[in-house]
């Protein structure tokens, strides 16, 4: 998460801590408008918990041991003794006064909207509050462009009865895509430490091939939300829109702002990138270079990455040139999908 959008979040905590405490003096100055006694008992705690205070700041700058003092510590201490008394009388006739009117104390407290942090956005403990984390996840939810995708598409709502109970190219569809989905779901839960599941053959990151229809994004938005619900970043990007944010901030064109900048910088520094059907771009030099970069930097820089594509190994070595291949062959689990196109049931 870049620190313009930290200091957005927390800037809201701030305007929500500001808000609640305009709604407290409204309340209290309301309340007190209609019960005047309430405003009078208040006033007269407050006045000596001030004057508790003066006395208690006075004693201290006396020398108990000095006998010259002495007695008059021990006057400062009986008064403060007495006012101690006398606000524990004024505060039981204030809450006295509050149960008369059918007043909740409550009601005269900052009601926050998350009691743990105090819409701080952060614990006692200096740790993130639930708040704060759901925050984030959120926004990272708003910038992996996959909000719409997500809702419908996760590892709760992938049925296995769609894919086929039958061999196609020798293949037991259903037995096939329920491994996958397995595997997948143990990659998203284990992530960022992937490379320690057996099935990864310490790869860091997954290629998904095959026809259109056959589950491909599908995988993709199911391991999304789930590294998405465990606070990490992740930007879901066609190869198209990938590559229309690198030529933006490359050639600098029109209209071209510190957002384009910033979108360029997520490609290479999110948790999880994922690279859908790659392919259908139009390949040229430009292109195929910009690809190469991406994937290439990010396994350097250790960053995970997910593509789909519908070419085979043998057309993506055709389309992108022998070190793009190897790169993935090389760093990439595949998955290579066959069956039905499940869009419309057909081959």
């Amino acid at each position: 998460m870049d620190e313009m959008t930290i200091k957005d979040i927390l800037k809201k905590y701030q305007f929500t801590r500001d808000r609640k405490k305009d709604e407290l003096e409204d309340r209290i100055e309301k309340l007190y408008t209609k019960y005047p006694d309430l405003r009078s008992i208040s006033k007269e705690i407050q006045n000596n918990g001030l004057e508790m205070t003066k006395l208690t700041i006075e004693s201290f700058g006396m020398d108990k041991s000095d006998s010259n003092s002495s007695q008059e510590v021990m006057n400062l201490e009986k008064r403060i003794a007495s006012l101690e008394e006398k606000e524990r009388f004024l505060i039981d006739m204030k809450s006295r006064l509050l149960e008369k009117y059918n007043i909740p104390s409550s009601y005269l407290e900052l009601q926050y909207d998350c009691i743990k942090c105090e819409d701080t956005g952060f614990l006692p403990n200096g740790r993130k509050c639930n708040c704060l984390r759901q925050r984030l996840i959120n926004e990272a939810y708003k910038r992996s462009n996959m909000i719409k995708l997500l809702k419908t598409q996760n590892f709760d709502t992938f049925n296995l009865d769609l894919f086929q109970n039958k061999e196609y190219m020798g293949v037991n569809i259903r037995k096939m895509m329920s491994l996958i989905m397995r595997e997948c779901y143990n990659y998203a839960v284990s992530f960022p430490n992937v490379v320690d599941l057996e099935s990864q053959d310490e790869k860091e990151n997954l290629i998904f091939i095959g026809e259109a229809g056959l589950g491909k994004t599908f995988l993709c938005s199911c391991i999304a939300k789930e590294i998405l619900d465990r606070g990490y970043t992740v930007v879901y990007m066609t190869a198209f829109e990938l590559l229309e944010v690198i030529e933006r901030y490359k050639f600098k064109r029109e209209n071209y702002s510190y957002k384009d900048e910033e979108n360029y910088d997520k490609i290479f520094s999110c948790d999880l990138l994922i690279i859908d059907d790659l392919g259908t771009e139009m390949p040229n030099s430009f292109t195929v270079s910009e690809i190469f970069n991406v994937i290439n930097s990010r396994i350097i820089n250790s960053r995970k990455t997910i593509i789909s594509t519908n070419l085979t190994f043998e057309k993506l070595q055709e389309t992108y040139t022998d070190r793009v291949v190897s790169r993935i062959l090389g760093h990439y689990k595949a998955y290579v999908l066959v069956g039905e196109d499940l869009r419309f049931g057909i081959k």
